[in-house]
């Protein structure tokens, strides 16, 4: 499967900056998934569980208090006033 580059940023820093082969999060209009490829847009975050799914075949599953999450051909960028790894 392709990946793309994530960045998760929270105040305290980046939680994550790698590449990942899907992000799920809720977006204000509901679920989404993003892959490689995808559409740019930018979306605004409910609190939710964000889970990553990583090239090596595992996922890592943090919570974001809401935010922001931004597609571009470059790279996805998920904004989030607080971020914890469960």
């Amino acid at each position: 499967m392709n990946t793309f580059k994530l960045i998760v940023s929270s105040p305290d820093g980046n939680k994550f900056e790698g590449d990942a082969e899907m992000l799920t999060v809720r977006g204000i209009e509901g679920d989404l998934a993003v892959l490689a490829g995808h559409i740019p847009f930018v979306t605004t975050l409910k609190p939710c569980d964000c889970k990553i799914f990583l090239p090596d075949g595992t996922e890592k599953i943090g919570s974001v208090d809401g935010g922001l999450l931004t597609v571009s051909s470059e790279r996805v960028t998920l904004l989030s006033g607080s971020f914890n790894w469960k």
